[in-house]
């Protein structure tokens, strides 16, 4: 947003000079506050396109790269008005005041991980994602420089690398995690089964699990054609404590937060039996 309002500011200013000291037509004016507009923007595009022809995703990210985070976040801020994204908070006073946590949030559509970036800013907060978004243009190479960790979810050898590799950089303290259970982006809206498998990683190293829902996301793409603003509502549900899974397996961890966040979005969210689906 901030980069938005910079850009728009710097063209506003643009046509009222041409209007007030060159005593340009309204209309010429108009076209040359357009014209600044789109030349910043590009020249925004160009410095992005720059910075990330560099950087190598084949060499694995050891430190968050603060400014590539900064990069980041503004891109993200400038993506939001143009989606037409409202986003809508709840309980983030529940949010740890230190050390790291492990982030796990329901997945509807693949703006989930920029709303949770966004919202979160002030976290670093680094997600595992699917393979194919480390593929994406500019995107991939910002998500590889604020240790954003590619899974491949046909592949369960090279997903426990990852998860072992998870573990090891949050008890390193390298950055928070935040993950989305369900593995895919629901098709329905409603909350799908877990796969417990990444719950080996508070597990393993006992931090905090901060349980999160995003409801509304689904609608974001079908209201974009229309210029229709989507509210989207990012609930923190509750902050689960090592000592309260203390003995718990996967499979149980997983059910609690799955409950946790059912109870949140409501049981007509409630994933459909096979019979129900067919």
């Amino acid at each position: 947003m901030l980069l938005l309002l910079s850009i728009a500011a710097v063209s506003l200013l643009a046509g009222v000079l041409a209007c007030t000291v060159f005593a340009m037509s309204l209309w010429t004016a108009a076209l040359l506050a357009v014209g600044v507009f789109l030349g910043l923007a590009l020249l925004v595009f160009l410095f992005l396109l720059a910075v990330c022809k560099g950087i190598d995703q084949s060499v694995p990210q050891e430190k968050d790269s603060k400014f590539h985070r900064v990069l980041a976040g503004l891109v993200i801020g400038a993506a939001l008005p143009v989606l037409r994204i409202r986003i809508k908070t709840k309980g983030l006073e529940k949010m740890p005041k230190e050390g790291r946590f492990l982030l796990v949030c329901n997945h509807c559509n693949d703006s989930d991980p920029i709303i949770l970036l966004h919202v979160l800013r002030k976290f670093q907060l680094a997600f595992i994602s699917k393979r194919e978004n480390g593929s994406m243009f500019i995107v991939g190479k910002l998500m590889h420089k604020i240790m954003c960790q590619v899974l491949d979810r046909d592949n369960d050898r090279q997903a426990l690398k990852v998860i072992i590799r998870c573990i090891q950089l949050v008890r390193d303290e390298k950055m928070n995690l935040g993950v989305f259970p369900e593995g895919y982006c629901t098709t329905n809206g409603r909350l799908q089964h877990f796969r417990p498998g990444v719950f080996k990683i508070p597990l393993k190293t006992k931090v905090p699990i901060v349980v999160c829902t995003v409801n509304n996301t689904l609608q974001i793409f079908d209201n974009l054609p229309k210029l229709k603003p989507t509210d989207v509502d990012m609930h923190l549900v509750g902050v689960i404590q090592p000592e309260e899974y203390d003995g718990f397996s996967t499979v149980q961890l997983a059910d609690k937060v799955f409950q946790m966040m059912l109870q949140d979005l409501g049981p007509e969210y409630a994933p459909l039996e096979p019979k129900e689906e067919e």
